[in-house]
């Protein structure tokens, strides 16, 4: 596979960003933060997988502190949201379809960073789970709830899996937006069949041995 795709990349990242942290911004407006409150949270959703991601990797500092870019996409949709939140929230079921596509793009550009920086091909799509949950698990603990991929949400294991196939294909002579297609088009066509078909990951039963 080239490896001269790094706009290719920040392109998806960029667009992954912006639909994430959209997310973060109405949980907030839906708590009641105000528009600090609102432009962090959103930041935190936009940007936290990626910022664990790269401490994890030592690619510090953080993306989004050397690209002036990758800070403008959540603040951007943070205003967006804090201004226009009532026909944002009108729109949910849209934002969720968005929402899988951008955990897709942060499953695939996530595992080709850490194999980028030397990871194995396991660790390299525990990476690519991580960029694409890890902003959503901050947004949750931040506005005290327990996060979506602890609930039952299929989540995790469709970026993990989108993140398996990216990595067993990375080294292929398949081109980039092959794998990227094949890695995250079965991350988020699963994520997007859980979401129609109310699929959930499973969870004990029976009463909890004290």
């Amino acid at each position: 596979m080239t490896t001269d795709v790094s706009t290719t990349q920040v392109v998806l990242d960029l667009v992954g960003i912006f639909v994430f942290s959209i997310s973060g911004a109405l949980v907030a407006v839906r708590k009641g933060y105000d528009v600090f409150g609102v432009l962090v949270l959103a930041g935190m959703t936009g940007l936290g997988g990626g910022f664990i991601r790269d401490v994890l990797i030592d690619a510090t500092p953080p993306a989004a502190l050397e690209d002036w870019r990758y800070l403008m996409a959540p603040l951007a949709a943070g205003v967006l949201a804090f201004v226009f939140h009532p026909a944002i929230g009108r729109m949910e079921r849209s934002i969720n379809v968005l929402d899988a596509f951008g955990l897709g793009l942060f499953c695939v550009t996530g595992a080709l960073k850490a194999l980028d920086y030397g990871l194995g091909l396991v660790p390299a799509a525990l990476m690519g789970m991580v960029t694409g949950i890890g902003g959503g698990m901050l947004r949750d603990i931040l506005a005290s709830r327990v996060p979506a991929v602890f609930r039952g949400e299929l989540y995790a294991i469709p970026a993990l899996a989108g993140a398996g196939v990216v990595v067993a294909l990375a080294h292929t002579d398949l081109s980039y937006w092959t794998v990227a297609l094949l890695g995250g088009g079965l991350c988020t066509g699963w994520r997007l069949l859980a979401i129609w078909r109310h699929w959930r990951a499973p969870v004990p039963t029976g009463p909890a041995s004290v």
